[in-house]
C-alpha cells in the first residue's frame, strides 16, 4: 500500500490501492477516490469484527461501524482530509505490539490493524467538560495513520524518563510507555491555575507525540469571535433591510 501526505496546516492523506487491496477508515472520512474504489461498511472493518469490537472502538471515541474501500478491476486510490489544522502521522505495528492514540486519532490503516479501548478516566468537569479522557489502542499488523491537532512534537524517552503533559496534548505513545494520570500539587493552582486538576505522566521507554492543537481549545479560541460576529451580522443584516425597505417604500411612492 503506497501513500501521499499532501498539505501542511490542513493535510490530505491519498492511499493508493493495488487490486483488491483494501484500507479500513472511520464512518464519513471519505474525501474522494477513484471509480474503482467500492466502499462496504460494516460493523467490523480490519481486525474488528463482530459487535463487541464495534462497542469497544465506540466506547474509545471511534463509530460502531467502519468503512472498508476496495480497488477492483485495477489499481486505485482514495482519499481523506483533515477535518481540523494539524498533521496526519503514519505508524507501522508489528504483532505483539500497539499504540495509544487520542480518541479521535485513527483516520485509517490496513486490514490487519484493529482499534479498541485502550484507556478510559472520568476526570470531572474542570477539563473535557466532564467528558472523560480516553484514548484509543491500536493493534494488529500493518501500516495506520493518525490525524493529530496543530504541529506535532515527537520525542524518544528514554528507560524511567517522565514528562507531564496536559491530557489533551496527548496525541499518541507507544504501549512500552507508562501513562498515568497525576493531579496538579497546591490548592491555587487547582482553583486559580487555569490548567486544570490533572497532567498525564508519560513514563519511558518509548516514543511520544504531542499535538499542539486541541479540539476544545480550538472551539474554546474561537467561540468570543462567533458570538461577536453572529450578533454583527444580526444587527447589520437589520440595518441593511431597513435601509432596503425605505428605499423601495420612496421608489413606489
Amino acid at each position: 500500500m503506497q501513500h501521499r501526505i499532501e498539505g501542511h496546516s490542513l493535510p490530505v492523506l491519498t492511499v493508493f490501492l493495488d487490486p483488491n487491496e483494501s484500507v479500513v477508515a472511520e464512518t464519513g472520512e471519505l474525501s474522494w477516490k477513484s471509480t474503482n474504489v467500492s466502499l462496504s461498511t460494516t460493523l467490523g472493518g480490519g481486525q474488528n469484527a463482530g459487535f463487541l469490537g464495534a462497542v469497544k472502538r465506540s466506547v474509545a471515541g471511534g463509530g460502531l461501524f467502519m468503512t472498508e474501500y476496495t480497488a477492483e478491476g485495477g489499481p486505485g486510490y482514495v482519499a481523506f482530509a483533515a477535518k481540523v489544522p494539524g498533521a496526519i502521522v503514519e505508524h507501522v505495528i508489528t504483532p505483539g505490539r500497539s499504540v495509544m492514540v487520542h480518541r479521535h486519532g485513527f483516520l485509517c490503516g490496513q486490514q490487519g490493524i484493529s482499534v479498541g479501548l485502550g484507556f478510559q478516566r472520568s476526570l470531572g468537569a474542570g477539563i473535557f467538560g466532564g467528558d472523560g479522557f480516553r484514548l484509543q489502542q491500536v493493534s494488529g499488523q500493518g501500516s495506520f495513520f493518525a490525524l493529530l491537532g496543530g504541529h506535532v512534537v515527537s520525542n524518544v524517552l528514554a528507560p524511567g524518563e517522565q514528562i507531564d503533559v496536559h491530557p489533551g496534548h496527548v496525541g499518541m505513545f507507544e504501549d512500552s510507555v507508562d501513562f498515568g494520570i497525576s493531579m496538579l500539587p497546591g490548592i491555587r493552582n487547582k482553583l486559580f491555575g487555569g490548567d486544570g486538576f490533572f497532567v498525564a505522566r508519560l513514563t519511558g521507554p518509548g516514543r511520544v507525540w504531542l499535538q499542539t492543537l486541541t479540539v476544545p481549545g480550538l472551539a474554546h479560541a474561537l467561540a468570543p469571535y462567533l458570538g461577536a460576529e453572529t450578533t454583527t451580522a444580526t444587527a447589520e443584516g437589520g440595518l441593511l433591510g431597513a435601509a432596503a425597505a425605505g428605499i423601495f417604500r420612496k421608489i413606489m411612492q
